[in-house]
């Protein structure tokens, strides 16, 4: 058994007054975002001149602002429970800490910007850390504080199970709004069985867009293109709305119809994606994603709608914890690892290889292969180095050695290019054609 966090969502079936006091509550906590907002910027434009002025930063230094300043700045504030102003301020604080981390180097990934106001069009959410937070045994109603009891669109018998035999224990709960849908999230902590005993058979998975996933086992995982199939809907509905004087009935019905239009798109993608990570993590015991840089291929705005459509991203998130959940193991490839420009029968690595080329043609051993399964091969390939001889294969590090014509050549070739470059043909156990011991999969270090 192993302690896991894990999410439970359940559709709402409120009543149109509790509708009121579910959107009091994400609107109390835009307030409080834009609120504290709006004093960390008068005290950074204070302390420029007066550097003794003090910049409520944390989340505990919000919430003493918060607690002297209520009364004036919200006179309505016992309207709503503590937890959405919290909520509010917990959003802020995590935003100022996530903005200065970025700036000293602290955070990985791109610059983060500084916080910027939240609207009442921006997804609507509020968090409950205490108070009452149950799901209630008939499995259709759940109870939140201040808000009261809520039925529940499905049924939640799943975890209220868990809760009455004492494996599971809930920690938090949001309430979020999507389309005129409202939703509650149970943030859990689950004691799962983990499969101690590994499941055999390795898969790479290729991520694409002409398909969602192609498998090294040749298994082609056709793409939903959700977004796709709803374009013209969406455009029709787009114009509708546009054509909709502003504040009328007419209007708020087109906006209405066009998040639907949205969430549908949005529901459609997520299923799809949930039954293929679902599927490869119970099946297999090793799954090897490769880590794209997404950022980069949607800056190629012919491709950009497609690759969004198809939520890369999520796939390799969701493979993350499930594989933990299950027992299987996740691999992930570095960004510069050349799944598709690698032959996967010889190891040859072709110097350049364009989006439209869809066949992989070897100039060593003739392979002639589609270049997406080539490339999920050669990600299964990837596992099996990993598993027998880590990152790495044994080499003459530490040894008294020169290397050969041979060798001199091959590092030169590595020296100078990025790619893979080996000499002489590759074999299966890691060596070149003149016996010399070489890379399994150089220049990438330890997978993450």
């Amino acid at each position: 058994m192993a302690t896991v966090m894990q999410a439970y969502r359940f559709a709402l079936d409120p009543t149109p007054r509790q509708q009121g006091r579910l959107a009091s509550h994400t609107g109390a906590t835009r307030f409080a975002f834009n609120w504290g907002l709006a004093l960390v910027k008068t005290r950074l434009d204070q302390r420029q001149t007066d550097p003794a002025v003090q910049v409520p930063w944390t989340l505990f230094e919000l919430q003493r602002e918060w607690n002297q300043a209520k009364h004036q700045a919200a006179p309505w504030w016992a309207e709503n429970s503590k937890e959405a102003y919290k909520s509010g301020l917990d959003g802020l604080a995590r935003a100022l800490a996530n903005w200065s981390d970025s700036r000293s180097g602290r955070r990985k990934g791109r610059p983060m910007r500084f916080p910027r106001w939240k609207k009442a069009r921006t997804h609507q959410t509020c968090r409950f850390s205490t108070g009452v937070i149950r799901v209630l045994s008939d499995h259709k109603h759940v109870q939140l504080p201040r808000i009261g009891v809520l039925k529940t669109h499905e049924s939640t018998r799943k975890l209220t199970r868990r809760i009455d035999r004492g494996t599971a224990r809930i920690l938090s709960a949001t309430i979020s709004r999507r389309a005129d849908r409202w939703y509650v999230s149970f943030t859990v902590e689950v004691e799962r069985h983990i499969p101690s005993s590994g499941k055999a058979g390795t898969v790479g998975v290729d991520a694409g867009v002409r398909h969602l996933a192609v498998l090294s086992t040749g298994e082609v995982i056709a793409n939903p293109r959700s977004l796709e199939a709803s374009l013209m809907r969406l455009r029709r509905l787009n114009r509708e709305l546009a054509r909709r004087k502003l504040g009328s009935t007419r209007r708020n019905l087109s906006r209405r119809r066009l998040a639907h239009a949205h969430a549908r798109v949005a529901s459609a993608r997520h299923d799809a994606l949930h039954k293929l990570t679902t599927s490869l993590a119970t099946q297999y015991g090793m799954v090897v994603v490769e880590h794209l840089n997404l950022s980069a291929l949607l800056r190629n705005h012919r491709i950009a709608r497609a690759i969004q459509d198809t939520g890369m991203g999520m796939l390799r998130r969701q493979l993350t914890y499930k594989t933990t959940w299950y027992g299987s193991r996740l691999v992930v490839a570095e960004p510069f690892y050349p799944s598709s420009k690698r032959c996967s029968a010889c190891g040859w690595v072709k110097a350049k290889l364009t989006l439209a080329e869809r066949t992989f043609h070897c100039a060593v051993c003739g392979l002639v292969l589609d270049r997406d399964l080539n490339a999920a091969r050669n990600l299964a390939q990837l596992a099996q180095h990993v598993a027998q001889s880590g990152w790495e294969t044994t080499n003459a590090r530490g040894a008294d050695v020169r290397p050969g014509p041979v060798g001199q050549a091959a590092m030169k070739r590595e020296a100078s290019s990025p790619t893979w470059h080996q000499a002489g043909t590759v074999l299966s156990q890691g060596k070149t054609a003149d016996g010399a011991s070489s890379r399994s999969c150089p220049g990438n270090g330890s997978p993450t």
